[in-house]
């Protein structure tokens, strides 16, 4: 009987080491870990490998029951996927295990309130950018670069620095400098390397 992990982060800003340090402090014999994908997504491959990897008698743990999947049908359907293989299945911070119908029956209410969670939060957002819109505010994230920062890019392309070397001087990324200056001339120049 082997205890196997499984880890999500929905964008690749996101650090997983906390649902990892959880865990393992439960001495887990592996961490599976998706990088960047949405529970909303059906194709999470180290998922997917995790799934492979589990055999009867295993429990599959996550350190938050949302990490599993994001509607309480899918998450339940995976569940009774486990169990029909004899494969157990726990949440730490929801304190739940698929062991007996007591386990099975605060999973199924647990998943529902997960996704009557995030339901809440979208709509939620949804009015929040409703509203503010019809201020006329836009939402969105806040830019990375002003347009002084931006000016200060344009002169620094100019001088032939790649795009490379001007987001390791303005703190940003190649792409945020290409998202920038995308209708600068000299981005469609051949000497930036660093592609």
């Amino acid at each position: 009987m082997v205890a196997v992990g499984y880890a999500r982060v929905s964008t690749t800003d996101q650090n997983p080491q906390l649902q990892i340090d959880a865990l393992e402090a439960v001495r887990v014999a592996r961490v599976f870990t998706d990088r960047g994908v949405s529970g909303a997504k059906t194709s999470r491959p180290q998922l997917d490998a995790a799934l492979d990897y589990v055999r009867e008698g295993d429990t599959l743990v996550v350190r938050k029951l949302d990490r599993l999947g994001r509607n309480t049908r899918s998450i339940l359907e995976m569940i009774d996927g486990l169990h029909e293989r004899g494969v157990g299945f726990r949440s730490l911070t929801e304190g739940i295990t698929t062991e007996g119908p007591m386990g099975r029956a605060m999973l199924t209410i647990m998943a529902a309130f997960a996704q009557l969670e995030r339901d809440t939060m979208i709509e939620r957002t949804r009015a929040g950018l409703a509203a503010a819109a019809a201020n006329g505010r836009k939402g969105g994230r806040r830019p990375k670069l002003d347009e002084r920062q931006v000016k200060r890019a344009r002169e620094l392309r100019a001088s032939g620095m790649t795009a490379n070397e001007v987001g390791k001087i303005m703190d940003c990324s190649r792409a945020t400098v290409y998202r920038y200056l995308a209708t600068e001339t000299d981005l469609s120049s051949a000497d930036d390397t660093a592609l």
